[in-house]
């Protein structure tokens, strides 16, 4: 069977968590738009649904609950997430004696821990209450991508029945089956291997049950550990726990592929075998019947970039479809973010009846260089994962630039603003390269101390990023609504955070390897503006 008429306007294949975000968001923005999603799985999905991508961070989360508009949803039907949480506590029972970072209490900013089943079921709901139509039980068998004012032609078959559809816009958003990344043979190989392994189990793990001291159990206000990302942190990898609102529990493990190879790890048993080893405490928590198995899955070589991810042709891709980066930081719900921000922008602006080409070709640099400047963030940085006095700093330095530069466009709507992208474009630039510098300075600092057996030299600390009161009202200050101006200066201040913040991390490293090579820091943090000199107190770099 094919469908002529009415002319599908935008063709979305894949009715998972990109795909139906994007549908909503193009209601939103164009409501006369005849938008099909062809998804794969039948609906509704199990609640902890065989799915990753639980943990929300700031502009996944905006998007989320203001963007589109779903925050009663979340406050109402997810988790509130408590901030990320790291221990490196690799072989340790005594999780309270080691050295601890997250905050006290909450950020100004909200995120949520989201239970993707729960999620997608309620977001399927709503798509067929605004009109989109969802289909599911469909596997797509050809591709026949138009030219020029052609449509697109998908052949596909949905519950066992062979059908066709012409579309005006093709949006592959069917995850790592990348449909068309493969069709075009856009994907690239980032040189970031690292492989993971993931399951649920029924209940809430709790690190404060892991605990007698009343002190320990009671630093953080409300005393709520188990609600955050949860990170148990060793040499060249990290073990995740986030708890889901239907009482499920999230684990994983993340590894640097040389350093723990997969073959280690890929079964339950494997799994629970190498988490007595290397992080005991957890998997003894994770012997009680009451956390029975819900399910097991591994991911080989999970990292890879994409080629092109918006075409003037009216074809695009979100989520895992395009690039993927890593899960730590959870930044891949952001990335769905700027994507559908992108689409939907030349979809409006190209149903309008305007020329697309120009503004797709801006979104394309954009959206590759937000990618480029977060690859550095992972690529060669696994070893520090279990370095108590390098990656505590490298995690406020991620955290800074993340905040000063990327979010704060998500935020103030400007992602999609030509004039306000090339305004900023400058200090977008230096921020860029003074993240990269930073980050090989962080490697070397990781690597000297790794040469020098150097291990935690502060043990027992509780590292509290709420009690940084400029690190605090940056996250607050994201929710900030400023004019055009008022938004040039603000990233220009938060540039000048940075190059002192930078500053600093030079002159600690430097206090303890003297020799270490700069990568042009020297020179481009000599003039760091109007910011303090003093970023962060001895604790977080353990010095005394």
């Amino acid at each position: 069977m094919s469908e002529t008429a009415p002319g599908t306007d935008v063709a979305i294949v894949g009715g998972g968590l990109a795909g139906l975000c994007l549908a909503l968001q193009l209601r939103q923005a164009v409501p006369s738009a005849r938008i099909v999603v062809l998804e794969r799985r039948s609906h509704p999905a199990p609640e902890a649904a065989f799915k990753v991508g639980e943990s929300t961070v700031e502009i996944g989360a905006h998007y989320f609950a203001r963007v589109l508009g779903l925050q009663p949803h979340l406050d109402a039907a997810q988790l509130r997430k408590f901030g990320f949480r790291f221990f490196f506590s690799d072989g340790r029972d005594d999780i309270d004696a080691c050295t601890e970072l997250g905050v006290s209490q909450l950020l100004p900013t909200p995120s949520w821990q989201i239970d993707r089943g729960r999620f997608e079921n309620m977001l399927a709901e709503r798509a067929r209450a605004e009109g989109i139509d969802l289909r599911t039980g469909c596997t797509v068998r050809r591709l026949d991508m138009g030219h020029g004012g052609a449509s697109h032609r998908l052949d596909y078959t949905c519950e066992g029945e062979a059908r066709s559809l012409d579309a005006r816009w093709l949006v592959d958003a069917a995850g790592r089956a990348g449909l068309l990344r493969r069709k075009f043979d856009l994907t690239v190989d980032n040189g970031h291997d690292a492989n993971a392994v993931w399951w649920r189990v029924d209940g809430h793990l709790d690190p404060n049950d892991w605990s007698g001291d009343a002190a320990w159990r009671g630093r953080c206000d409300p005393p709520d550990r188990w609600r955050s990302t949860n990170h148990l942190c060793g040499p060249g990898y990290w073990a995740w726990m986030i708890p889901l609102a239907s009482g499920s529990h999230s684990l994983g493990i993340v590894c640097d592929a040389a350093t723990h190879p997969l073959a280690t790890m890929n079964s339950h048993a494997k799994a629970m075998a190498w988490l007595h080893e290397h992080q005991p405490r957890l998997a003894r928590a994770l012997d009680a019947p009451s956390h029975a198995v819900q399910d097991f899955a591994f991911l080989r070589g999970y990292s890879h970039g994409c080629r092109q991810v918006f075409s003037a042709d009216r074809w695009a891709l979100t989520g895992e479809a395009g690039p993927f980066l890593d899960p730590f930081y959870s930044p891949g719900s952001d990335f769905i973010a700027i994507a559908n921000t992108y689409i939907t922008a030349l979809v409006e602006r190209d149903l309008g009846g305007a020329s697309i080409a120009a503004h797709a070709a801006l979104y394309e640099r954009v959206f590759q260089s937000f990618y480029d400047n977060m690859l550095p963030i992972y690529r060669g940085q696994y070893g520090l994962l279990g370095d108590a006095q390098v990656l505590p700093v490298k995690l406020i330095w991620d955290y800074t630039f993340y905040w000063a530069m990327l979010a704060p466009l998500m935020f103030g709507e400007r992602l999609a603003d030509p004039d306000c992208l090339g305004r900023i474009r400058p200090r977008m630039q230096q921020a860029s390269e003074l993240n990269r510098a930073v980050q090989a300075l962080l490697h070397d600092w990781g690597e000297a101390n790794a040469r020098n057996g150097v291990g935690d030299p502060a043990p027992g600390r509780f590292l509290d990023q709420y009690r940084i009161d400029w690190f605090r009202d940056m996250n607050g200050a994201l929710n900030d609504p400023l004019d055009e101006a008022a938004f040039v200066d603000r990233v220009a201040a938060n540039g000048d955070r940075m190059q002192a913040l930078a500053a600093e991390v030079l002159a600690r490293a430097r206090q303890v390897h003297p020799g270490i090579d700069d990568h042009g820091l020297g020179e481009s943090t000599s003039t760091p503006g109007s910011a303090p000199a003093r970023q962060l107190d001895d604790a977080w770099y353990a010095l005394a």
